[in-house]
């Protein structure tokens, strides 16, 4: 029996249809979940990372941008 990975985006309307017929069919053994960040995490991430500038002012920030 051959193993197959797809990708769905089960928001979309023919993606839940796709994902029902395939419940139906019996075909889905297992469900992968999605290893992606959120931006919460991405953020705190980039925090840590030293990749966050801070400014007291906006003037102070458009001042390091060069505005």
């Amino acid at each position: 029996m051959a193993t197959y990975t797809i990708t769905v985006n089960e928001r979309s309307s023919w993606g839940k249809a796709l994902m029902n017929y395939l419940h139906a069919l019996g075909v889905i053994v297992q469900r992968v979940p999605s290893k992606s960040k959120s931006s919460y995490i991405r953020s705190q991430e980039d925090k840590k990372a030293g990749r966050v500038e801070s400014f007291d002012s906006s003037e102070e920030m458009f001042e390091s941008l060069g505005i």
